[in-house]
């Protein structure tokens, strides 16, 4: 048994990371400040005795939580609605949080895992996204500060690396969807399901045509647990290849809801990739990890997932 640390533990993947956790038999420690997190996340292990939560905005000085063996770096902010109203908290979750949790590393002598993201790439110009890939992105677009959070992320974990000779590996997280998103987090899927089963507009931004690839949760959670069990250093790209076009994506969640929504066509957001879809070569040899679950199976369970919170 391992004692790891998980920052953002009770947002939406850091809870099923933690439950991931639990499940194996380790004991962890939740550091949140439940900025976009919700302690309903983590209800069905709160009682669990290996889990420790704590009320924590990582980005001020930590306490100390005694000797781990990991820490997830996990915690930010990743919805476009957050960038503006919390501008500032991901700028610094990136910067001060990502060296606190690296200080802990260092002083305990841990593991170190850094949770970054496809937004690393930008509105890329290369397709599909290799980790060799260096991006294009906008760092005064309104999308800005979470790419540039995330890329000053994967360089403090490098230099600390390197420098200071922690291990260290990086995730570059593409599109993930799955029961505990938000209703209002913003992002196309729980956008999609909460209209169609309200029976409201589905809102497309754009002619519908810019494509996503979208990894179910526990496929995502289980090659994150891989990093644990293989350290890489990284980058990795984790995400399912597949490519979809918001079209499909909405015609598939209205046939499943059985929603009397009509399509609603809106203007494209400043700096909204057109496409987005991982290489994951890496992935499939370095953590021997593949998605699983099928974009149908996953759509069913998110749908009955929100049916029970709305």
């Amino acid at each position: 048994m391992a004692k790891f640390i998980v920052t953002g533990g009770a947002g939406f993947l850091g809870s099923h990371l933690v439950d991931k956790l639990l499940h194996e038999g380790h004991e962890v420690v939740v550091l949140d400040n439940l900025v976009t997190g919700l302690e309903s996340n983590l209800s069905s292990v709160a009682k669990n005795p290996n889990l420790t939560w704590v009320y924590q905005d990582v980005s001020a000085p930590w306490h100390d939580h005694g000797k781990v063996d990991g820490i997830f770096h996990m915690a930010s902010p990743a919805s476009p609605i957050d960038f503006v109203p919390l501008s500032v908290e991901i700028l610094k979750v990136g910067s001060l949080g990502t060296l606190h949790a690296l200080e802990y590393a260092k002083k305990h002598g841990a593991w170190y895992f850094q949770a970054s993201t496809s937004e690393v790439y930008g509105d890329p110009t290369v397709h599909p996204q290799g980790e060799s890939y260096l991006g294009n992105v906008n760092c005064l677009g309104v999308r800005g500060v979470y790419d540039e959070a995330k890329r000053f992320s994967e360089s403090l974990v490098t230099a600390f690396h390197r420098r200071e000779k922690v291990r260290t590996s990086i995730v570059r997280i593409f599109n993930t969807y799955g029961p505990r998103m938000r209703k209002n987090d913003g992002r196309v899927i729980p956008n999609f399901i909460t209209q169609a089963l309200d029976n409201k507009p589905i809102t497309i931004h754009g002619d519908g045509k810019q494509t996503r690839s979208f990894c179910y949760v526990d496929d995502l959670i289980a090659g994150i647990y891989n990093f644990w069990i293989h350290q890489p250093q990284g980058p990795i790209n984790l995400g399912n290849p597949v490519e979809r076009n918001m079209l499909d994506v909405a015609n598939i969640i209205l046939e499943k809801t059985n929603s009397k929504s009509k399509l609603v066509f809106l203007p494209l957001p400043e700096g909204d990739p057109l496409q987005r879809c991982p290489v994951i070569d890496k992935a499939k040899i370095e953590l021997q990890w593949k998605p699983k679950v099928s974009f149908e199976d996953g759509i069913d369970k998110t749908i009955e997932y929100f049916k029970s919170v709305l």
